[in-house]
C-alpha cells in the first residue's frame, strides 16, 4: 500500500517531557521540539471502532504513516498537533500503533477537550 501524496498531511510530533522533583515524583515539563511528519488523517469510522468507543468516537482519528519516526512500543502517548500550530499544546495523543508490513495505522485522540465531564 502506498499514501497518495495529495492525500498527507503534515503534522507535527512532540514528547512529553518529564522529570523528577527532589523527592523522585515524577513532573512534567512541557513538550519537546516538534518533528514535522506527513500523515493521511481522517475522521474514524465503521462498526470495530463504534463498538471500542462508544459515544467518544467523535473525538478519534484515524491517521496512516509511511516512516521510521512512528514506532509501535515506542510513540504511544506522544502528543500530535493536526489542527494547531506546531508550537501550541497537541490537540491529539497517539493512543496506539499498529504496524502492517507497507505503513502503520495510528489512533488518535483528542486530549484538551471540555465533553462535560468535569461538571
Amino acid at each position: 500500500m502506498r499514501l497518495r501524496l495529495t492525500g498527507l498531511t503534515t503534522v507535527y510530533l512532540r514528547q512529553r517531557q518529564a522529570g523528577k522533583d527532589d523527592e523522585g515524583n515524577v513532573i512534567t515539563a512541557g513538550w519537546s521540539t516538534p518533528i514535522a511528519v506527513k500523515m493521511n488523517i481522517q475522521a474514524a469510522g465503521g462498526a470495530v471502532n463504534a463498538q471500542l468507543w462508544g459515544k467518544e468516537l467523535k473525538y478519534i482519528k484515524s491517521g496512516k504513516y509511511q516512516g521510521d519516526d512512528i514506532n509501535e512500543g515506542q510513540q504511544e502517548n506522544w502528543g500530535v498537533c493536526v489542527n494547531v500550530d506546531k508550537d501550541d499544546e497537541p490537540d491529539y495523543v497517539i493512543n496506539s500503533i499498529q504496524t502492517f508490513s507497507t505503513h502503520k495505522n495510528i489512533t488518535l485522540e483528542q486530549c484538551n477537550r471540555d465533553d462535560g465531564s468535569n461538571d
